[in-house]
């Protein structure tokens, strides 16, 4: 296709990137995500402000979010309620 621009650096630089359609959230973004962690395979990453690490193969799959359906949900400045609908 042809190229767009993008903020980076806290909204003080921009860049031009490819206009791909790239899916990054739901289901695509959960394969894309797994098949960079296979390619990272030993890359360790640091965690805790710095004080940990660990390889990236070794971190747990995400679990799939709880359904919401049927829970009560805030509305209107928390004056008013409405049972939720979604998954």
């Amino acid at each position: 296709m042809g190229k767009i621009k993008i903020r980076t650096g806290r909204g003080t630089g921009t860049i031009k990137v490819d206009d791909s359609k790239q899916k990054i959230s739901g289901e695509e973004f959960r394969k894309l995500q797994a098949e960079k962690k296979k390619a990272a395979g030993n890359t360790r990453v640091h965690t805790g402000r710095g004080t940990g690490s660990r390889k990236l193969s070794d971190i747990p799959e995400p679990k799939d979010r709880p359904s919401t359906e049927g829970m009560t949900r805030s509305t209107g400045r928390g004056t008013g309620s409405r049972k939720s609908r979604g998954k």
